[in-house]
């Protein structure tokens, strides 16, 4: 019986140890993963790929260019340099690579959701509309359906001076 609790014992130290491996793999990538499973789970893309195709990627541009300066300038690497695959780029231009990097992964990530192979994963539901409005698209009910019937009243000609 003692070497059966020693056993259950050995094997929860190990499963703890296999835990905190895969917790130190995790955690680096964890905004990665984030940033991901954001652009892919959670942004409609078949109503942000219209809004990006009228113009909506000139302020996408802009915001990266804007997250390049500042980034670039609140954290300067320490060396003077970054270090990415072989190469050394200086500061701002480690950060266009970045950042670049950043907004293709957005990118891939709408083509993939577009492509359908997230399938049930990524299902938006519409706004349900409030019906009982009379077709109007708002939930004001007061003001508007008399200000209509008054409009109707005085544009009527038999209704004019009270005949």
């Amino acid at each position: 019986m003692e070497q059966l609790v020693d056993s259950l014992q050995n094997l929860l130290v190990a499963g703890w140890a296999v835990v905190v491996s895969l917790l130190g793999l995790v955690v680096p990538w964890a905004p990665l993963i984030a940033w991901v499973a954001f652009w892919l789970l959670a942004v409609n893309w078949e109503k942000l790929y219209p809004v990006l195709a009228k113009g909506g990627a000139i302020g996408v541009f802009l915001i990266g260019l804007m997250m390049i300066l500042v980034w670039g300038l609140i954290a300067p690497p320490e060396s003077g340099t970054h270090h990415l695959f072989g190469l050394e780029p200086t500061n701002f231009a480690g950060k266009t690579i970045y950042v670049t990097m950043l907004l293709v992964i957005m990118a891939l990530c709408g083509s993939v959701q577009l492509s359908g192979a997230c399938g049930k994963l990524v299902r938006f539901a519409e706004p349900d509309h409030d019906h009982s409005s009379g077709g109007h698209g708002s939930s004001s009910h007061g003001d508007d359906r008399h200000a209509t019937h008054a409009v109707a009243a005085h544009s009527h000609p038999s209704s004019a001076h009270g005949h």
